[in-house]
């Protein structure tokens, strides 16, 4: 699968080298241009490359959105991302690391509106950077794996992504839509930054 990353940062740059490893070629971007991107390439190997955003964006068949939430002028034009699986690991921190009010919806109902047509999923933005690329273990059972949670509208989409977080180490636990399961994946929640196994996991969702 061709995977465009937009969004060098800790969770993009693990995703990248992840994803490499399970096979994938990535596409990796930020705001400075590839050329801020040659180390970070060179380290991941063949498998990946270092593009603008628009390129990434057209590159990916699924395109992973990584920069600060607050910044939207940071993300591909809409119409390249409509019809697309993106998958948003964006979190509404403000500049000062406060949580942004956005009149009470979802910060994946909002990145949806900034890009009507994107098949978007809620995905890797409870998970640490540190626990993402120390604790994946794609060779064991799904059972002896920690959990990624997932929200989203389009079931298919769902499935591609969940697909990918196994491919990454972990074991996916879908928490419903945008606007619901969305909602207990914000920062604050009871699941957010909090390594666990699945019978946990969803004990943990059953009390929220």
């Amino acid at each position: 699968m061709r995977i465009g990353i937009i969004g060098a940062g800790k969770i993009g740059g693990t995703l990248a080298e992840l994803w490499a490893k399970a096979g994938h070629q990535v596409a990796i971007a930020n705001s400075r241009g590839p050329d801020s991107l040659k180390d970070l390439v060179e380290s991941i190997g063949t498998s990946a490359r270092a593009m603008t955003v628009e390129d990434a964006a057209n590159f990916g068949e699924v395109v992973l959105l990584a920069v600060p939430f607050r910044r939207p002028e940071a993300l591909p034009p809409a119409v390249m991302l409509a019809g697309k699986v993106v998958v948003d690991a964006m979190n509404p921190y403000a500049e000062d690391g406060s949580l942004m009010d956005l009149g009470g919806k979802t910060s994946s109902e909002v990145t949806a509106e900034r890009l009507p047509g994107a098949r978007l999923v809620k995905a890797f933005n409870t998970i640490h950077s540190d626990t993402l690329r120390t604790a994946g273990r794609p060779a064991m059972p799904e059972a002896q794996r920690f959990v990624v949670f997932l929200a989203g509208d389009d079931g298919r989409a769902k499935q591609r992504v969940a697909a990918l977080i196994r491919e990454a180490g972990f074991a996916a636990i879908d928490t419903g839509s945008l606007a619901i399961g969305g909602r207990l994946m914000e920062p604050g929640s009871a699941i957010y930054n909090r390594p666990m196994l699945q019978p946990e996991a969803r004990d943990v969702i059953a009390t929220m």
